[in-house]
């Protein structure tokens, strides 16, 4: 079914006009299902989002310990759409010879088997990166993404959308904001679109340079600056080398994650009223009360942990991202789960919420976690992330010529407690989680942890075989 693509008269985002103008639709047998992706937001930002928090944590289930398989935007991206690892996708960095857009092998994805089950599918903002032109993967029946921008790190304003295989573009105007755009397309396919639908919502937001929409600039304008004990890491002597050639943070790239750290909770603003928008946009047409809903990320990010301002890394700034699910037909407890759940696992569940098979996926389906708090349920998983070179880190305010090789290689274990990790270096992290939460203490040399170091060596041994592969080119933006 196609679309016209909807005009904008306001920066203000407003749902009451369209919500009137339309009839509720008939409920389904089959589940509505909505996935909302955000990019680069961390698992900790949830109290800025008193919607999310109304509607979503408060009538759902909040993985306290949900994480991504690979911490980079595309690799993500592709294990989110397929339920599969980088390693089967083979995906593993944002551009490049083994990353981007032109690498994805798109023909099954959870949008195809949706689609083919019945539903009506559709996705709203960004991709995959170095996605651009008119092109239309299989599976979307409609089909608003983000196709290009003046500034490709900069996707708020100064945009192309590919809708329905035709090019729009936007400017600076206020009505413009990426954003607010998306949200309005999206509510008027709900509100217009009979049947089952699947929804992937996708904003840039709050990925930098963060803009928060026109009016929420300074709503977060004396919020605390963000000073956990991982912050400027000063004794990084038991970390690797990548992260002992890192200098303590600039006071200028102080200021600037200060910054950034209220821009980003001011930028929440907006997508916590997108997701309002989308939950009474469900709730009006009789479908919210039959609807899968799930709200995450991407992957995490770093606002000055161990010396670091950007992501790809081991470290549970870059691998934990928020997950919250809203399902009134198996959850009738609100709760916070513990249990480690993954991006891999989102396919899966959706495949079995249509009633289809999940080809090649590498997850596992949600539904029975929902509904109880003792199902049998994995203890550990693998992450892994192809070398970042070092033409591709963030700069490094305040030094002139430093030697920053790039963040290596590495395959990991995350279990319950503990976090393992191994480079192509060679080197090793090891950090007891249940008591050194922010991974200050490195005990990969402790004699003490021997038994445990030699149990992760061979499980990575054998889960990372033959492990992602090392190549020059990606990038992490």
């Amino acid at each position: 079914m196609k679309h016209r693509f909807l005009g904008f008269a306001g920066a203000v985002f407003l749902v009451g006009s369209l919500i009137t103008a339309c009839q509720p639709a008939q409920s389904t047998t089959k589940p509505t299902i909505v996935l909302i992706v955000t990019d680069d937001q961390r698992w900790d930002t949830l109290d800025a989002m008193p919607t999310v928090r109304r509607e979503l944590m408060a009538r759902g289930v909040t993985f306290s310990n949900a994480f991504v398989t690979t911490p980079l935007c595309c690799p993500s991206r592709a294990s989110i759409l397929t339920g599969a690892y980088a390693h089967t996708t083979g995906v593993w960095q944002n551009s490049g010879p083994i990353g981007g857009f032109r690498r994805f092998r798109d023909r099954s994805t959870v949008a195809t088997w949706l689609d083919r089950a019945g539903y009506n599918t559709a996705l709203f903002g960004k991709y995959l990166n170095g996605y651009s032109g008119t092109y239309v993967p299989p599976g979307w029946d409609r089909w608003v993404a983000i196709a290009g921008a003046v500034d490709p790190y900069d996707l708020y304003y100064r945009y192309t959308l590919n809708v329905d295989g035709q090019r729009r573009r936007f400017g600076t105007d206020p009505e413009h904001y990426s954003l607010n755009v998306l949200a309005k397309e999206a509510l008027s396919y709900i509100l217009t679109t009979p049947g089952p639908l699947f929804v992937y919502f996708s904003p840039y937001t709050p990925h930098t340079p963060v803009k928060p929409a026109p009016g929420d600039r300074d709503a977060f304008a004396r919020i605390a600056p963000f000073r956990p004990p991982s912050y400027d890491e000063r004794d990084v002597s038991d970390k690797p080398t990548w992260v002992r050639s890192l200098p303590r943070l600039h006071p200028q790239t102080k200021a600037m994650v200060d910054d950034r750290y209220r821009r980003v909770s001011a930028s929440l603003l907006a997508l916590d009223r997108a997701v309002k928008g989308i939950i009474d946009a469900l709730r009006i047409t009789g479908r919210l009360e039959h609807s899968l809903i799930v709200f995450t990320s991407d992957n995490g990010v770093h606002l000055g942990e161990h010396r670091w301002t950007n992501k790809a890394t081991p470290y549970e700034e870059s691998i934990r991202v928020p997950f919250v699910v809203r399902y009134d037909r198996a959850i009738t407890t609100p709760r916070t789960d513990r249990r480690l759940v993954l991006n891999v696992d989102l396919a899966p569940t959706f495949a079995a919420v249509a009633g289809v098979g999940a080809p090649r996926a590498e997850g596992r389906d949600l539904l029975p976690l929902l509904g109880s708090s003792t199902v049998p349920w994995r203890r550990e998983f693998v992450f892994e992330q192809a070398n970042i070179p070092r033409s591709q880190l963030p700069p490094l305010r305040g030094v002139s010529a430093r030697a920053v090789d790039g963040i290596p290689t590495y395959c990991g274990i995350r279990s319950e407690t503990h976090s393992y990790v191994r480079y192509a270096t060679g080197e090793e992290e090891l950090y007891d989680l249940s008591r050194d939460p922010h991974q200050l203490e490195n005990l990969a040399a402790e004699r003490r942890m021997a038994s445990r170091l030699r149990e992760f060596r061979q499980r990575v041994k054998t889960l990372c075989a033959p492990g992602p592969p090392s190549a020059p080119g990606g990038t992490t933006d």
